[in-house]
């Protein structure tokens, strides 16, 4: 019996330290007693996640070239101008607009427009150039003048209006803050040679477009035959409606 007694203790005891090392075996009102504190883990968990995607930078939908600053040649007493291509990268379309610290100096061409998803094209700033003061370069002092381009996802067949920034603020992204980079046009340099590119690129692309919207004039225009005989579609249209009455009218008779 004293035999039996021992055994049975010991087996207690194996039990008993097994419960101990291993809790989750528990059922019932312990595995309840646990949900609040996991649902609790849960919302601390989800609100960690919310302050983590506030603080991620948010997505681009503009793509720049350059991406940060544009290049002027310096030339004080004149107007210059830069370029920089915008092109659309998500897969919506996208309106932009340009904002500058010094509006009164200068101006950009578009100022805003609508990208459609891969589209792009080169806007082109114009600015003049103070002479500087104590005959001071610019070249080697930081310019105060700065441009914002921003960012505006719009239906397709929107036309562009700058009010849609104003009605839509709250939907408004900031694409980047564009620096001006003085360039010497004495010394070649990678930066001038590629303005001077895209320079050329933008006066194409702007021909590009006035040839198009020229061809629809032409196409829905009055149309030219022989010596400058002008026919004109709305009265040829109306001389043979004319002429169907009368052929009426006279089986009429």
């Amino acid at each position: 019996m004293a035999v039996f007694d021992q055994n049975h203790r010991h087996k207690l005891n194996t039990e008993v330290k097994l419960w101990r090392l291993c809790p989750f075996w528990q059922s019932g009102t312990s595995s309840s007693s646990s949900s609040p504190s996991s649902t609790q883990n849960r919302s601390s968990s989800n609100t960690m996640s919310f302050v983590a995607r506030s603080l991620l930078p948010q997505r681009r939908r503009l793509r720049l070239d350059p991406p940060n600053n544009l290049y002027f040649p310096y030339e004080p007493g004149k107007q210059v101008k830069s370029a920089v291509r915008i092109k659309n990268t998500s897969g919506s379309h996208v309106a932009f607009k340009f904002q500058t610290t010094a509006p009164k100096s200068c101006y950009m061409r578009p100022p805003g427009g609508v990208l459609a998803p891969g589209e792009s094209l080169i806007a082109t700033v114009f600015k003049f150039v103070e002479h500087p003061e104590n005959n001071e370069k610019l070249l080697d002092q930081k310019s105060k003048v700065k441009f914002k381009i921003m960012s505006l996802k719009v239906k397709e067949g929107l036309e562009y209006v700058p009010e849609l920034f104003d009605e839509q603020k709250d939907q408004v992204a900031v694409e980047q803050i564009l620096r001006v980079v003085f360039l010497d046009v004495q010394r070649p340099s990678p930066a001038l040679e590629k303005l001077k590119r895209q320079l050329a690129e933008a006066e194409a692309e702007a021909e590009a477009v006035v040839e198009t919207r020229k061809k629809p004039l032409a196409e829905t225009g009055p149309k030219v035959i022989g010596e400058g005989l002008v026919i004109d579609e709305w009265k040829e249209r109306r001389e043979k409606y004319l002429a169907r009455q009368q052929v009426e009218a006279v089986d009429s008779m």
